[in-house]
Order: C-alpha cells, then sequence, then structure tokens
C-alpha cells in the first residue's frame, strides 16, 4: 500500500503541474474570442486528468481525515480537514462545470462568463489541493 500511496502522490503533483501550467500559459499561446475562450483540445485531457485527481484527492483525503484520532495535533486535524473539505469543494464546482458543458444545449442555466470564471476558479484551486496531498503522500510513513 505504501507504494501505492507513492504512486498517486507522485501522479497528483504531475496533474497539479499541467493544471498549474496549462492555466498561466494558454493566454500566451490561444486568442480567446465569444465562440472560443480557451483551447478545448487541450482542457478536454487537462479535465480528465482533473477528475481523476479529484476523485483520488477525495479517497486518500477522507482516509486522512478519518485517521485523525484524540492523539493528533491540532494542525494535523486542520490540514486533513481543510484537504478534504478543499477537495470537496473542488469536485462540486468542477463537476457541475464539467457535465454543464457537455451537455450546454440542454443546460443553459448559466452563461458563458459564469462558467469561465467558475474554471478559473478550479484551475487556481486544484494544483494547490493535488500538490499538497500529493507531496502528503510521497511524505507519509507505512502506517499512515
Amino acid at each position: 500500500m505504501d507504494a501505492l500511496k507513492k504512486v498517486i502522490g507522485v501522479v497528483l503533483i504531475i496533474i497539479a503541474a499541467i493544471v498549474a501550467i496549462h492555466t498561466v500559459i494558454e493566454p500566451l499561446y490561444h486568442t480567446s474570442t465569444e465562440d472560443n475562450p480557451y483551447n478545448h483540445s487541450v482542457w478536454a485531457y487537462i479535465n480528465v486528468l482533473s477528475a481523476i485527481s479529484i476523485v483520488l484527492g477525495v479517497i486518500f483525503s477522507y482516509a486522512r481525515m478519518s485517521r485523525i484520532g484524540e492523539n493528533s495535533s491540532v494542525q494535523e486535524f486542520i490540514a486533513a480537514n481543510t484537504l478534504f473539505y478543499g477537495f470537496m469543494f473542488a469536485a462540486i464546482l468542477f463537476f457541475w462545470n464539467w457535465f454543464g458543458i457537455r451537455n450546454a444545449d440542454s443546460f443553459t442555466a448559466v452563461g458563458a462568463e459564469t462558467r469561465s470564471m467558475v474554471w478559473i476558479i478550479v484551475d487556481a484551486l486544484l494544483p494547490l489541493l493535488n500538490g499538497a496531498l500529493g507531496a502528503h503522500l510521497l511524505r507519509s510513513s507505512p502506517s499512515e
């Protein structure tokens, strides 16, 4: 199990880097238009990676949070809860937005500006959560 946690930690860190780097460099190479605000072909792949990382993040941050006991420090309690609820917040926003754009013809409750704002929040939040959990999984002992 320890080797699996280390591999997942590396995967989360790599996905964090991909999302963060592409979020920052996309305006340098992609000219946004009203019909094409972002590079759909690249984000189609990144969104799949993001979905995988969110599911892994919820699972592993929940496992970390559930191990908090009476003898745990306040710092560990705050870190574990922040990661879990942060991943849950990201999951709600990400999947709402992702399913919404996949069904854009039938789901018209919000406009393109709202979707873009939700994406930038998710794209700023996800690298932080993935990086923090990935680093924790790499540093954790086999008993954790």
